[in-house]
Parts: structure tokens; sequence; C-alpha cells
């Protein structure tokens, strides 16, 4: 099959040995070629890939410039290489949750994923912030989850989460997982690629402290999270309201 086969234009610098599409290299184009794959759910979350000698004979570039697109995806943790096996497509499990999006840590250093209770679930016009985070047209409906997650059976996160209904419709209808970003790739085709934040200490009103079981005005850290797609469009604002007396946020500088 060759629907994927890239431009006539792919081409190799003779001059200078490099391989460039245009002016940007070509291992560049292969990884985007790679990444509709992703999108457009050639590539499925848990598959394993060809081999890159496979894929190189089907684009028609060399097996070192697959190398160099794959290695790239892996290192975003997109791909997993597993050694004797091959390459596979990341799925959102647990695992890559904690390693790659969830930042509290417990002061001993035990990583867990969080359990969580749903308190509630609409479909509601945006409001502001929604709108601007997610950059909705004017008649969109955002899903808007509340809910509380616990480690050890103690309240640590209260969370609002504002989906695009148009995104995900119908999700709303049914049980809320824990595991949400698994649901968007099993369920929807979107794969959450990365996340941006921002951090704020804040205050608990009455109403946020009582769902929390602490005191009203009890100190807490507020994260909101716009996480995006593969295709760079913002689908999920997350705001989480976190305790961190026996927490801290941890974040790994490469």
């Amino acid at each position: 099959m060759r629907e994927h086969k890239l431009e006539d234009a792919l081409r190799l610098n003779s001059a200078s040995g490099a391989e460039i599409l245009g002016f940007r290299p070509l291992y560049r184009q292969v990884k985007e070629n790679f990444v509709r794959r992703l999108v457009d759910g050639s590539w499925s979350p848990g598959m394993a890939l060809p081999s890159e000698g496979q894929l190189a004979s089907e684009i028609g570039v060399s097996q070192g410039t697959v190398r160099k697109a794959l290695d790239e995806l892996a290192a975003e943790n997109l791909l997993v290489r597993r050694q004797g096996r091959g390459t596979f497509v990341a799925e959102h499990d647990e695992q890559r949750i904690l390693f790659q999006f969830f930042k509290l840590v417990r002061d001993d250093g035990i990583t867990h994923f969080p359990d969580s209770t749903v308190v509630h679930v609409e479909i509601a016009g945006a409001s502001d912030a929604e709108y601007a985070a997610l950059e909705l047209k004017a008649d969109d409906q955002v899903i808007r989850i509340r809910r509380l997650r616990s480690l050890g059976g103690a309240p640590l996160i209260l969370e609002t989460i504002s989906l695009p209904e148009r995104v995900f419709p119908g999700l709303a209808d049914g049980p809320v997982p824990n595991n949400l970003y698994s649901l968007f790739a099993r369920r929807y085709g979107v794969t959450i690629a990365n996340a941006r934040e921002k951090l704020k200490a804040v205050v608990l009103t009455t109403e946020q402290a009582d769902v929390l079981q602490v005191a009203a005005g009890s100190p807490a850290l507020e994260i909101d999270r716009v996480a995006l797609s593969l295709d760079g469009s913002p689908v999920e604002r997350r705001l989480s309201l976190c305790l961190t007396e026996e927490v801290h946020y941890q974040s790994d500088l490469r």
C-alpha cells in the first residue's frame, strides 16, 4: 500500500550530503508523515509498527532517515521502543500518565496513580476562560466534569475538566473512567501529545474546602492545564486544586 508515499519532491541534496525536502531536513518530513498516521488512526495505540526497513522502502528514503524520525517520536513519548520486539504506538496507560502528565509526588518519593470520584457532569455553554483555552467557536458547548481525586483514600485534588462537546460527543452520557486519556484515544481517536500548565498558589473557598475535607481558606496549588492533541489542537482544559501537605509538584527538566 502506497497511500502514505511522500511527495515526489523527496530527494538527496548531493552537494551537501544532507537529505532535505525544500529547506527542511528530510527526517522531519518523514516524522510529519508518521504523525499523520497517528492522527488519522492508521497507527492506533498499542499497534506494532512495520520494521524500519519496510517503512524506508515504502516511503522511498533511507533506513537511517526513518530511524531518526522514529527516535524523535519515541523521545516525545508517542512511540515505544521495545528491545527485541520492535516499535509500538504508545498507549495512555497509568504508567505513562504518571511519567508524562501527573506531576504530584508524595514527599517520600513514591508515585501512585490517584483514584477518582465523579462529583458532577454537565453539558453547558463555555465560560470565557474555556473559550480562550480551548479555542472554541461561538456556538460550541463544553462537557464539564468535576471530580475528586484521592491517594490512599485521602482527598488530594479537586478537578474541573472542560472538553469540547463536538470533539467528544456522547462522553457525558456514560461512566467517566479514571484514565480519561486512554478513553480519548480508544473511543475518539484523540491522542494527547503534550500539555502546557500554569501554576498558582490559592486559598480554597468554603465550597471547595468542603469537597476536599479541609478548612475554608486552606492553601492549595492551582494547576491550570491545557492538553493538546497530535495536531496541536487544544482538546482539554483541566483546572486542578491540589492539597500539598504531603505531596509536591515535581518536573524533570532536560
